[in-house]
């Protein structure tokens, strides 16, 4: 099966039903004929822009959205979702998310490596993540960026 298909399919699944982890969507997939490994189940997450939100005790999936006109790239939609605030040190930059949720931040900004180079890796905590720039100016650029977004 074509991978525009199989993504229309996976919309089409978490838009109608509330799954929790990503076997019952693999399980749902398989049911319409679809068979996927997990490793391409996550790849076509992230390029959907899939997220876990928690409801009440319970963490389903969902598509990531977002009615701000700034918004250019998935990326800045990743910080218009989930950044609280953030603050260059150095050649560093600190990010606070709402718990839980600095993990997928990480993700996201790893998953731009290819196309921001300056950006050299990070480390996720709870609700912190930490990005390493390549320099200060980078990490105050990614800073600008991050709070361009956040002002709405």
């Amino acid at each position: 099966m074509k991978r525009d298909k199989r993504l229309e399919i996976i919309k089409e699944i978490v838009t109608n039903n509330k799954i929790s982890t990503q076997e019952e969507l693999q399980s749902l997939l398989l049911e319409r004929g679809v068979e996927v490994t997990q490793a391409t189940l996550s790849r076509d997450i992230r390029k959907l822009n899939i997220i876990k939100k928690r409801d009440k005790g319970e963490s389903f999936y969902s598509f990531l959205t977002s009615g701000n006109s700034k918004i250019n790239s998935d990326l800045q939609l990743y910080f218009y979702n989930f950044v609280i605030s953030a603050k260059s040190v150095g050649a560093l930059v600190v990010i606070r998310t709402k718990l839980g949720e600095a993990d997928v931040l990480a993700n996201a900004l790893d998953d731009e490596r290819d196309s921001r180079t300056d950006i050299l890796g990070t480390i996720a905590g709870a609700d912190t993540l930490l990005v390493i720039c390549a320099s200060e100016k980078v990490a105050n650029i990614l800073t600008a960026e991050i709070k361009y977004i956040l002002l709405g």
